[in-house]
């Protein structure tokens, strides 16, 4: 590996002179410098991150933290575009990622444990338990960090715009002739279920559509076989819906498999939405209608706010930055 000694030698300057050429201190000449950067390209220096970290205090290294309940890893479609659109974006910042775990060398660490011997410039929490005391420690500390759709006092968030997108949904679902909607949604302490709740019941009521308690139910995100079962428990009411709201379009298959098991068809007996608008969801027959979440421009978002977080942290504001999602009308709702 090529040093600045050896550069300093082949300039027949000193080291000082380098280190000042490389980081374009204002002491020396233009001609020194370019005289001197040039070399050092020609010799195929490379500057020590290591020594720029101990000497800057910055290690240009982002911590991800991914922990899925649903433990699909990076084939979660949802997931996988967030954090292909944070890495594309932090990358181009001049900035690396590096996942968070909580086992190195043998020993057990927290979370900000880990991120402080990786000495991680800031943190970005794209999916994670938030109730859990090692991550609400990483979220209470001076650590910069950004958070994916969940809201805390001291991160920056982003997220989808999940009132609007499932407000255009269930209006959408009115419009084609349905007053009997059921939802089973998300996991409760979700912000992003309670968003979407409460954005449910608000488009049922400027229409003034009431609908009845057994309607609404709860299972958790992708998990199929509990969505089965509560789409069972709604198919055999005496009054069952006449359109089901899945929380993703993962679990939904769990709801098809189960409408198709009673021998019914989708939308002509029962009509079917889904959430995220994942290119699954658009291969089946019929075409899903479900909301595509803008997954590039979310990641993106989080790295833009983090990195400035990082570069500006006495101007930074806690900010919740929400990214519009769109409408894919599909072929699961049928007109009533």
């Amino acid at each position: 590996m090529v040093s600045l000694k050896d550069i300093a030698s082949r300039c027949g300057v000193s080291t000082a002179t380098v280190s000042k050429a490389l980081h374009d201190q204002k002491d020396i000449s233009s001609d020194t410098k370019k005289r001197i950067k040039s070399i050092a390209k020609e010799m195929g220096y490379f500057p020590n991150a290591a020594a720029r970290a101990l000497k800057t205090n910055q290690s240009n290294d982002i911590g991800v933290l991914y922990v899925d309940e649903a433990a699909m890893g990076l084939t979660h479609e949802y997931f996988a575009g967030v954090l292909n659109g944070f890495k594309t974006q932090a990358e181009m910042l001049g900035y690396d990622i590096t996942f968070i775990n909580t086992s190195l060398v043998g020993k057990k660490m927290s979370y900000l444990e880990h991120c402080k011997y990786r000495n991680f410039d800031g943190v970005v929490i794209v999916c994670a338990d938030f109730q859990n005391s090692d991550v609400q420690e990483l979220m209470n500390s001076d650590l910069p960090v950004v958070t994916i759709d969940y809201m805390h006092y001291n991160c920056s968030a982003v997220s989808s715009n999940n009132v609007k997108c499932m407000s255009d949904l269930v209006n959408y679902i009115i419009d084609m002739g349905h007053k009997k909607i059921a939802y089973i949604h998300g996991q409760e302490y979700s912000s992003v279920t309670r968003d979407r709740l409460a954005a449910f019941y608000r488009a049922l009521e400027s229409h003034h559509i009431e609908i009845p308690e057994d309607y609404v139910r709860e299972a958790r995100y992708l998990e199929a076989d509990e969505v089965a079962v509560q789409t069972e428990s709604l198919l055999d009411l005496d009054d069952p819906p006449t359109c089901i709201l899945y929380p993703d379009d993962t679990a939904i298959i769990g709801g098809i498999n189960v409408i198709r098991q009673k021998g019914l068809k989708i939308p002509q007996d029962i009509s079917i939405a889904g959430y995220d608008g994942t290119r699954i969801s658009q291969m089946m027959s019929p075409k899903i209608t479900t909301i595509r979440q803008d997954t590039d421009s979310i990641g993106r978002e989080a790295a833009k706010r983090l990195i400035d977080i990082i570069k500006k942290p006495k101007t930074a504001l806690v900010e919740r930055v929400v990214v519009e999602g769109i409408l894919l009308e599909g072929e699961s709702v049928g007109r009533i």
